[in-house]
């Protein structure tokens, strides 16, 4: 499998770690009256979805980059890549990133 890096163009995926749901960007509020149970729902229930499903990848031997890749669990066609800190940023500033 090939994934797009956003800037340094396709490279094999095996020079990547896959870390799990893109959503483990959002870690729970350490100061939350229910953090507990937040922390707890972050560290241990994952969905396995079949389908489209965006993903964290670590470019363990490249650029050490975080990436998000919008990946078919089913059929392993990547249609999107974007770097994790630009998605993080624009969430920051409000914009909905895809």
């Amino acid at each position: 499998m090939l994934i797009n890096h956003p800037q340094l163009g396709p490279r094999d995926a095996a020079e990547f770690v896959y870390l799990g749901d893109a959503s483990l960007m959002h870690r729970p509020d350490a100061q939350s009256p229910t953090a507990a149970e937040e922390f707890h729902d972050y560290l241990h229930l994952r969905d396995n979805p079949a389908g489209v499903h965006r993903e964290l990848w670590y470019h363990e031997q490249g650029d050490r980059a975080w990436l998000i890749v919008t990946r078919n669990t089913l059929t392993h066609e990547i249609t999107n890549v974007q770097m994790a800190r630009d998605v993080a940023l624009a969430e920051q500033q409000g914009h909905v990133a895809s």
